[in-house]
């Protein structure tokens, strides 16, 4: 049941791929909350993912773009407020990519040309749809924008490689266009720091089940999932949080916090003691 937070709003979500998609759930949730949107993923994933399908759901135009191409982001936003009928009011980036994940480049052996990619498909894209934006005048006054991060911009986390530098370059972005966008436009700027989430991109992270069960253990209230994302990420399109940009917004059970909990504690122990059994006989 929706609560009519984002009645009248118009906006724009980039990344959505299948129902695994946080930026799938946020689409849905914006739509039920009385928006209008349209949805932009690659030409590629726009042809033979499900986005389709999603767009006909939620009656949301899908425009195929590049995200790392100025002009297809041009298009994005001209095509947007043409479809929608005026500026936009809300915007996510969902957004990353690693061909040094994907093809098992340890860190301390990056293919720099894989980096390159990594950082201008996961972090660069966002500082263009925030300067096209910008430049177009395209985004209303208290509008928001949000980009999806993770605390390894913050912490090592092993498997996680070069998105970490990605996600920490992604979050700079933020502060620094953020101060920019909210003087000038009155626009805010935000990251949100998620759970590690089950979603087709996060699947290729080294260890991902085990960085979840861990994560779970250590938060005292457990994982944050998609559907919760998509809740938080409607509150911050509201204009209930008009006066939040800048910021790097943890939402993951209170994980980021936790140096190390009960429960994590009780499975360490455990571990020894099996190991002290083994070692009787």
């Amino acid at each position: 049941m929706g609560f009519d937070l984002l009645k009248g709003k118009r906006g724009i979500i980039f990344g959505a791929l299948n129902d695994m998609s946080i930026a799938w759930k946020v689409a849905e949730r914006a739509v039920e909350e009385g928006a209008q949107i349209t949805l932009s993923n690659t030409p590629v994933a726009c042809r033979m993912g499900e986005v389709v399908d999603l767009g006909k759901k939620l009656n949301a135009e899908i425009i195929p773009a590049d995200a790392t191409n100025v002009a297809d982001l041009e298009n994005v936003f001209a095509k947007s407020m043409e479809v929608l009928g005026g500026k936009i009011d809300f915007v996510l980036h969902s957004i990353g990519m690693s061909l040094n994940v994907r093809k098992k480049r340890v860190y301390h052996d990056l293919d720099y040309n894989y980096l390159n990619k990594t950082l201008d498909i996961s972090a660069i894209s966002f500082h263009k749809v925030l300067q096209v934006g910008f430049k177009m005048d395209a985004i209303s006054e208290w509008g928001s924008v949000m980009a999806l991060s993770y605390v390894a911009a913050q912490r090592t986390f092993y498997g996680y490689n070069d998105m970490a530098d990605a996600k920490a370059l992604l979050e700079s972005i933020a502060r620094s266009f953020g101060y920019i966008y909210g003087r000038e436009r009155k626009v805010r700027v935000n990251t949100i720091s998620q759970s590690p989430t089950v979603t087709t991109a996060g699947s290729g992270v080294k260890g991902i089940d085990g960085l979840i069960d861990f994560s779970e253990r250590m938060s005292p209230l457990g994982n944050a999932d998609a559907m919760d994302c998509a809740n938080y990420c409607i509150t911050m399109f509201s204009d209930l949080t008009r006066k939040v940009t800048m910021q790097n917004l943890f939402h993951d059970g209170g994980f980021s916090n936790v140096g190390m909990s009960l429960r994590a504690m009780t499975q360490y122990n455990k571990s020894f003691e099996q190991n002290d059994l083994k070692d009787m006989y």
